[in-house]
């Protein structure tokens, strides 16, 4: 009795064991699937096997996802549980934000950080968090998230600064600066690689951002000179500063893909183009800004 017994605990945890690893089997290929599908779009062809090799969905892509989280939540609260006329357009909410960019409460430092937390409408969270969702979740999995935050924040800062430099009288709200740096990061990388990232996806993957670019620049621009709005602006000058810091320290950083970015010599050339233009927006600020 005591061997049946041995024999049917056994029998029971081989079973158990077997629908484990077929469980964990299907989970890996599901996994390498996605991972294969991932660096087709994300990687020039040399790249790919180094990636595959390493790749696990362990950790996920967290900073793009708590950001836009973060993103979502403030919206919420702001359409919900502050009075607004409508959803479409949020005005005093918005405006007496401890968040959004102001020119008149410009001594408060943080908001040229924060002001990417609050959106100006439905349509504006909508597209950003589109964009960096479908943009931002394939390159964390790739560069892992401290090279995506730096590059979406380098966009974020550089956005809001360059607002406050060529557009000095405007609040300024939205996470644009760094989507667009994301944006920028990954155009360069596809224009770079363009033979190796498969000619007729980069054709297309070209032809997507070009079009998504052009239509969020075209609604800014509405927005911002034909039907002006009272309240905080969505600044077409935080989209093209976002782009620049893309095209520069995103490039670098999403290109040395296997290296340490940190000693790449070009990382440094536009980190000091980066840092030489930041320290002119604060001196204008200081000194110079009509806003004074």
């Amino acid at each position: 009795m005591e061997m049946e017994r041995m024999n049917t605990t056994n029998t029971s945890d081989e079973q158990e064991e077997k629908e484990n690893n077929e469980r964990n089997s299907r989970v890996c290929t599901i996994c390498d699937k996605i991972h294969k599908s991932i660096s087709k779009w994300m990687l020039p062809e040399n790249a790919r096997g180094t990636y595959l090799e390493r790749a696990n969905c362990i950790p996920p892509p967290l900073f793009i996802i708590s950001i836009s989280i973060a993103e979502l939540a403030v919206f919420i609260y702001y359409a919900v549980w502050k009075p607004q006329k409508q959803w479409i357009t949020l005005d005093t909410g918005v405006w007496n934000s401890p968040f959004i960019y102001r020119p008149d409460k410009r001594e408060e430092a943080w908001r040229f950080i924060s002001y990417m937390l609050v959106h100006a409408g439905i349509q504006h969270i909508l597209g950003n968090l589109f964009l960096q969702l479908i943009l931002g979740i394939p390159l964390e999995m790739v560069h892992k998230g401290h090279r995506v935050s730096l590059v979406y924040l380098a966009g974020v800062i550089g956005g809001s600064l360059a607002s406050s430099v060529c557009d000095p009288l405007q609040a300024l709200v939205g996470a644009s600066g760094g989507v667009y740096a994301l944006i920028g990061g990954y155009f360069m990388n596809v224009l770079v690689n363009f033979r190796e990232m498969i000619p007729l996806f980069g054709v297309f993957r070209l032809f997507f951002i070009v079009s998504i670019v052009g239509t969020d620049m075209g609604f800014a621009l509405y927005r911002r000179f034909i039907a002006p709005v009272k309240g905080p602006q969505v600044s077409f000058v935080a989209h093209i500063a976002g782009g620049l810091a893309g095209m520069s320290i995103g490039y670098v950083i999403f290109s040395c893909f296997d290296k340490n970015f940190i000693k790449d010599p070009r990382f440094w050339i536009a980190i000091v183009a980066y840092l030489v233009f930041v320290m002119f927006a604060i001196f204008f600020n200081i000194f110079l800004s009509p806003a004074n």
